[in-house]
Parts: C-alpha cells; sequence; structure tokens
C-alpha cells in the first residue's frame, strides 16, 4: 500500500515537473511585451507607450489611441489598441505609435511578431512602416503590406531590420503612419500581441 502510494507521490511529481518544463520552454520561445490586456499601461515589460504627431499644431493630421476590447486571440476579457490615424494634410504629415522596450534583450530570439487588423467601418491603410530602434536610438525599417479587416498575425525576421547590429538592448518599437505609404490617409488599425520570438 505504502509502496503504491510512493509510486503514486513520485508520478504527481513528474507530472508537475514536465509541466512546469513545458510552460518555461514555452515561455523561451516567445517574450510577449505587450498583449495590452491590462487595458491601461505600461506594457508586459514596464515599458510606455503612446501616439505621437510630426505637428501637433496641425490640425489637419493627428494619431490618437484608445484600447478596445476586440482581443487578437479571443480572449473576452483581453484588449488591443486601436491607432486611428489622419495624414490627410495640406502639410508633410507622419504620426504613429511608439512604445519603450526599456533594454530589453531580444538576442535570444529571430523575429518580431504582432497581429493586426484594419478597421472595416473608419477604412485603413493597406500597409504601414515599422520601426525598431537600437540602444542608440538609430531606427530600422520595415513596410508591412496586406492588411485586411480580419486579425492576421504578422512575423518579421530580425534580418529585415537591417540597420540594427546589436540585438542585446533594444530601445523602442514605432508604428508610423505618412502621407506616402498611408492609403486611405485617414482611418484605424488595431494591434495586439507585440512579441520576440523564436520562429
Amino acid at each position: 500500500m505504502r509502496q503504491k502510494f510512493m509510486i503514486g507521490i513520485l508520478t504527481g511529481m513528474m507530472v508537475a515537473a514536465f509541466a512546469f518544463q513545458s510552460q518555461v520552454m514555452a515561455a523561451a520561445e516567445e517574450l510577449i511585451i505587450a498583449d495590452f490586456n491590462a487595458g491601461d499601461k505600461p506594457n508586459n515589460i514596464g515599458g510606455d507607450f503612446g501616439v505621437w504627431n510630426k505637428d501637433p499644431d496641425d490640425s489637419t493630421q493627428k494619431a490618437e489611441m484608445k484600447f478596445e476590447s476586440d482581443d487578437a486571440l479571443g480572449d473576452r476579457a483581453g484588449y488591443s489598441i486601436r491607432l486611428d490615424y489622419d495624414v490627410d494634410s495640406p502639410n508633410p504629415a507622419y504620426n504613429g505609435f511608439w512604445m519603450k522596450l526599456n533594454g530589453v534583450d531580444a538576442s535570444p530570439y529571430n523575429s518580431l511578431t504582432f497581429y493586426i487588423k484594419g478597421d472595416a467601418k473608419l477604412g485603413f491603410t493597406k500597409r504601414l512602416k515599422i520601426e525598431l530602434k537600437d540602444k542608440g536610438n538609430k531606427p530600422s525599417a520595415y513596410i508591412v503590406g496586406n492588411i485586411t479587416d480580419k486579425w492576421q498575425k504578422v512575423t518579421i525576421p530580425f534580418d529585415k531590420f537591417r540597420h540594427i547590429q546589436d540585438w542585446s538592448s533594444l530601445n523602442e518599437f514605432v508604428i508610423v503612419f505618412d502621407d506616402q505609404n498611408s492609403n486611405p490617409k485617414s482611418g484605424a488599425v488595431y494591434i495586439d500581441q507585440i512579441a520576440l520570438s523564436k520562429e
């Protein structure tokens, strides 16, 4: 009886250890930077985020951010962020979204991933610019295309960010709407589950 009891305990411990090891391994495959599920700042690694405008005094261009209960992974308690943009201006126009990465070490990973969709009612650009900035705040850009009104996962291999040489300390993630790439020049997109990943 005691032997069966001990075998039961050992089996339970092995199952628990395996489950824990699986969680650790899964966690190592991906680092969630921002899932927005708190419905508030900061992001999952303690970084601030918000929107920026090239010229805050120009009322013909703007970017605005709000939390939405439309989660990319279908979590009823989760959130995404909606970015409303307008670059339809007689002046040179660009704006967007910024997020601090707090010097995160991205070297264990090889890709930036996130989910995106456009707002079918407001309209949305089918392409936009993504930037990552290294510890010296030097930007490296990549154009994301084929955005639709359905959630889709975007995976950008690090080698597409050609100006970043040192992945051990990243400073910032940026989304840019501009009067060259954004068509239509006003609309809204949703962003969720920004992560570093081993794809």
